[in-house]
Order: C-alpha cells, then structure tokens, then sequence
C-alpha cells in the first residue's frame, strides 16, 4: 500500500508500458513540429507565388491595354488617311502617316512585351499549385498527428495496448502524408 492513502503500489508493468507510450507520443510530437514548419513554409509559397502571378497577370493585362489603345490610334489614323485622303495637305498627310506608323510600332512593341510576361506568370502559378498541393498534404498530417497524440495520451490513462496500435497507425499514416508533403511522390485524390 502507498504510504497513508490506502493505494496499492504501481506495477513495474504498468510504468514500462506508460514510458514506452510517452515515449512513442514524444517522438510523434517531434515529427509533428517538422510536419508543421513545412506546412507553414508551404503555405508562405503559395501565398508569395500567387502574388506575384497576379502582379505578373495585371502587368500583362497593362500591356495589352496599351496595345489596344496604340492600335486604335494607329486605325484613327489610317481612317482619317483614307476619308481626307488628297483633301489634306501634305504636310498634315505625312504627319498623319508618320503617326500612323508610330502608332503601330508601339502596338508591335507591346504585343512582344506581353508575350515575354506571360511565361512567366505561368511559372509562378505552377509554383503556387505544387506549393498548395505540399500544404494540403502538410494539413492532413497535422490533423493526423493530432489524433496520434490524443490516442497515445488515452492509451497511457486506459493502459491499452490497441490503443496504442491506433495510435503508431495514425502517427505512421501522419508521417507519411508529412513527408510527402516535401518530397510531393503521391497526388492525393481528394
């Protein structure tokens, strides 16, 4: 008996299998805090990535502004050359021209530009989707880990054994969706 509360005295049994689950929750804890810091690298990736496609679409988008407004004028130009046509005078007809021609350069020079942004932007957007795909897989583990832990804490108050099998499984399963969260080897299907 325990001194003076009328107890009796714990089993060597009972405290090696306790150690042994604190141990197990431990070392699933320990994982968890790596699943966790790549889960929330991942999710700054995504968030960086998908800013700066979006500043790279609206760059792109500027451009192709740009390209409609100089073509318009470049069409403005051609229209008025063909209405007035050998009513302007000279001088005012080879202005016209010169604009006119301007005009389009400027549209070709956008129309290049664009075309240059665009890769890009497509870049970042890949680099976004592996990135939200790694975070997906870094969020279930977490949840995964989570019940590891809480199963390895009742395996210890209820000194179950399936419990604690439970527990290995969640906390392998967990480790598993945390590590391909890095390496990103398996698609998941949901």
């Amino acid at each position: 008996m325990a001194e003076g509360i009328g107890l009796p005295e714990p089993v060597a049994a009972d405290k090696t299998f306790e150690r042994r689950v604190a141990l197990v929750t431990a070392i699933i804890a320990v994982v968890m805090a790596f699943s966790s810091l790549g889960g929330s690298n991942s999710t700054k990736e995504m968030l960086l990535a998908q800013q700066q496609a979006s500043d790279q679409w609206a760059f792109y988008q500027a451009k192709v502004i740009r390209e409609h407004l100089y073509r318009t004028q470049a069409e403005q130009a051609k229209v008025v050359l063909l209405a007035q046509g050998k009513s302007l005078p000279p001088e005012a007809r080879k202005a016209l021209t010169e604009m006119q021609a301007k005009f389009e350069a400027e549209a070709a020079r956008y129309a290049k530009e664009k075309k240059e942004i665009e890769p890009e932007a497509r870049k970042l957007e890949a680099q976004r989707d592996v990135a939200a795909a790694r975070d997906q897989n870094f969020d279930y583990a977490g949840v995964l880990f989570q019940i590891a832990i809480v199963l390895g804490s009742i395996a210890i108050l209820s000194e179950s054994r399936p419990v604690l099998v439970a527990c290995l499984v969640f906390g392998v399963l967990a480790a598993l969706l945390g590590a391909n969260g890095f390496l990103l080897l398996v698609k998941l299907p949901f």
